[in-house]
C-alpha cells in the first residue's frame, strides 16, 4: 500500500498526487526517477514540461557524421558524486537491463585501457614545437601557498562579493596550480571567490592527482547517449508524460501567505497556442530555474557563431527560462517574489559568464595518432590537455571511441573549448568568438605544430557560443540565490544550478540531482535523505596527501 507523507500539517497521499516538472534537464529527470522509487508516486501522474523537443537540458550531444556532432560541454564524473551516482544505480542500463546505469559505468571505468591517467596535462609553445609541461608540482611561492589556505580558511561571509582576482597577486594566474584548476573547472579570475572557496573544499581530494585527473571517472558515451537517454528511457517506461515544446511562462498563487502554486500557464514553442495547468493544492511543481545554454549559438565549418546578445535578449530567450525566473522575482508580478533569488545578476553580466566550445568531426585518422605521439594518451585517457600559451586558454577532450551511439567505425569526435573568446588566436589573427568552426581547427593544429592536410579538408568543426556558461560563478550577495524549497512553500521546489546548497559546488552534475533529492524530500517527507556531501577534508589521509601536494 502507498504511504502517506507529511507536509506539515497536510497530509500527502502519493497515489493523490500530480507532479509537474518545469524543464526537461537532469534535476528534473532525477526528481521523476525519486518521485516514482522513493516517494512512490505514480509514474503517469508525473508530468515534464520541456521547451524543447528532447530532454537533457545542458547534457546535450547531437549530430551525425556526415553533417558533424555537436558537444557543447562535457562533465566529469567523479567518486564523491554521492546523489549522482545513487540516482544511476536505480536506473537500468539501456544495453543490459538486468545492469544499472552505475554497473556499466563502473564496469567501463574497470578497463586498463578506459583509465584517465593524463600525460600531458598543459603544453606550452617550445623552440621547436610544443612542449609537455612538468606538472609534478603546482608552481606555487611561499605566498600563494597562504594565500590559498587562506582562501580556504576564510566564512563565506568574510569573502562575500569578492571576486578570486582579489584575493591573489597577478602571478598566481601565471602557476601551473591556476591553469590546471581554471580550465579543469572553468573558473575565470573574476568569478566568486566563494565558489572558488567551495572547490577547494569540496574537491580536495584531487589536488594530488590535479596533473593526471586519474580520479576521473568516464561514460562509455557522450553523456547524453550514457546518462540523459537511459533515464529518458526508464521514465517512458514507467509511464511518465513527457511534454515537448512547452514553454512556462509564469506561475500563478493561491491567495494567503504560503507559496502555493495554483496555475501554471504555459505556451506551445512552435504555434505560439497558449493554455494553462489547474494545480491542486496538493501537487507538486518542480522548477529548474535559469539556464547555462540560454541563447547558444552555433557557427558552421564556414561561419561563427551569432554575436554575444544583449543581456535583455535573456527574457526573449526560445526556452523562457530566464523570463520565468524573472516574472518570479518581480515584486509586481509575484506578491512572493522575495523568495526567487535576484536572476539579475546572472544574466546581465555576459562578458564575464561566456565562453566558446567546439566539436571536430574527424573522416580520418592522421589527427589523433599525432596526438597521441604527443601527449602520450590513447583516445579517452587523456582527459584534459590545456595550451597554457593559447590567447584562447584552449583545450581539448579526446574521449574514448566511438563517442556517440550511431558514430561509423571510421569517424572520430572529440571537442574543446576557449575561455577566452574576445581574444585574437595566436595563428588565426582574430578573435575566437568571429571564427569558423576550420578556423578554430588551424588554430588548434598550428599550437600542436601539425600538418593542417588532411586534417583540415577532412574534418567538421561546429563551434558554440554559450552567453551564459559560467553564469553560477559569479560573485553574488546572500539571497541571490534562492533556496531548493523556499521558506513557506507548500507545493514548490526550485532546481538546477541557480539555487542554493550550502557547501555543494556549482556547475556539476551533481548540484543538479542533489537539488532534485532534497526537493523530492522535503516536499514529499520520504525516509531517504539525500546523502551527506562529501569532504575529503575529513579523511586525515586525504588531507595530508593534499599538503603534500600543495607544499611541493
Amino acid at each position: 500500500m502507498p504511504h502517506a507523507y507529511h507536509e506539515g500539517q497536510q497530509v500527502r497521499k502519493p497515489e493523490e498526487i500530480n507532479a509537474y516538472l518545469v524543464g526537461g534537464g537532469i534535476a528534473s529527470l532525477a526528481a521523476a526517477v525519486h518521485l516514482i522509487q522513493d516517494a512512490k508516486v505514480p509514474a503517469s501522474q508525473i508530468h515534464i514540461l520541456e521547451s524543447g523537443p528532447l530532454p537533457g537540458g545542458s547534457m546535450d550531444g547531437a549530430g551525425i557524421a556526415e553533417t558533424g556532432y555537436i558537444l557543447r560541454s562535457g562533465r566529469m564524473l567523479n567518486f564523491s558524486y554521492l546523489c549522482t551516482y545513487e540516482l544511476l544505480s536505480k536506473v537500468p542500463s539501456l544495453k543490459d537491463s538486468a545492469k544499472t546505469v552505475k554497473q556499466e559505468l563502473d564496469e567501463f571505468n574497470a578497463i586498463p585501457d578506459n583509465k584517465t591517467n593524463a600525460h600531458a596535462r598543459l603544453i606550452a609553445k617550445g623552440e621547436k614545437g610544443p612542449e609537455i609541461v612538468d606538472v609534478s608540482h603546482m608552481g606555487l611561492n611561499t605566498k600563494e601557498r597562504a594565500d590559498l589556505l587562506r582562501v580556504a580558511a576564510e566564512t563565506e561571509k568574510q569573502l562575500g562579493t569578492k571576486r578570486i582576482n582579489e584575493c591573489f597577486t597577478k602571478e598566481f594566474f601565471d602557476t601551473k596550480f591556476w591553469y590546471m584548476w581554471d580550465t579543469m573547472f572553468a573558473f575565470q579570475p573574476w568569478h566568486s571567490a566563494v565558489e572558488f572557496k567551495r572547490y577547494l573544499h569540496r574537491f580536495i581530494q584531487e589536488f594530488p592527482r590535479i596533473n593526471s585527473l586519474t580520479g576521473v571517472d568516464r561514460t562509455s558515451y557522450n553523456q547524453y547517449d550514457s546518462i540523459i537517454l537511459p533515464i529518458e528511457t526508464y521514465l517512458k517506461a514507467q509511464g511518465v508524460q513527457f511534454l515537448y515544446d512547452i514553454k512556462v511562462n509564469s506561475l500563478s498563487f493561491y491567495p494567503g501567505p504560503a507559496i502555493t502554486v495554483s496555475e501554471i500557464h504555459f505556451a506551445s514553442s512552435k504555434t505560439g497556442a497558449t493554455g494553462v495547468i489547474h494545480v491542486e493544492a496538493h501537487d507538486l511543481v518542480f522548477l529548474t530555474l535559469g539556464s547555462m545554454t540560454a541563447c547558444s549559438s552555433l557557427g558552421t565549418n564556414a561561419t561563427p557563431p551569432e554575436p554575444l546578445p544583449a543581456a535583455e535578449e535573456a527574457l526573449t530567450a526560445p526556452d523562457g527560462a530566464w523570463q520565468l525566473w524573472s516574472s518570479l522575482a518581480n515584486p509586481s508580478l509575484n506578491p512572493h517574489s522575495s523568495a526567487f533569488g535576484n536572476p539579475a545578476n546572472f544574466y546581465t553580466r555576459i562578458p564575464e559568464s561566456n565562453w566558446l566550445s567546439f566539436t571536430v568531426t574527424l573522416k580520418t585518422p592522421e589527427f589523433l595518432e599525432k596526438l597521441e605521439v604527443v601527449t602520450g594518451n590513447k583516445a579517452g585517457t587523456g582527459a584534459l590537455v590545456t595550451f597554457k600559451d593559447s590567447n584562447w586558454l584552449m583545450s581539448i577532450v579526446v574521449p574514448h571511441q566511438p563517442h556517440f551511439l550511431n558514430q561509423p567505425e571510421n569517424v572520430q569526435v572529440f571537442w574543446g573549448y576557449g575561455l577566452f573568446p574576445d581574444k585574437v588566436g595566436n595563428i588565426i589573427q582574430k578573435p575566437m568568438s568571429e571564427c569558423t568552426g576550420a578556423e578554430i581547427l588551424q588554430e588548434l593544429l598550428g599550437h600542436l605544430n601539425f600538418p593542417e592536410q588532411p586534417t583540415l579538408e577532412n574534418a567538421i568543426t561546429i563551434p558554440c557560443m554559450m552567453p551564459y556558461i559560467t553564469a553560477q560563478f559569479l560573485t553574488r550577495k546572500h539571497g541571490d540565490r534562492p533556496e531548493v524549497v523556499p521558506k513557506g512553500s507548500t507545493n514548490l521546489a526550485l532546481m538546477g544550478q541557480f539555487v542554493e546548497i550550502p557547501k555543494d559546488t556549482v556547475f556539476t552534475v551533481e548540484y543538479s540531482v542533489r537539488c532534485a533529492q532534497v526537493a523530492v524530500h522535503e516536499l514529499m517527507g520520504t525516509k531517504e535523505k539525500p546523502k551527506d556531501i562529501y569532504m575529503g577534508e575529513h579523511n586525515v589521509k586525504v588531507l595530508v596527501e593534499a599538503l603534500r601536494m600543495l607544499l611541493t
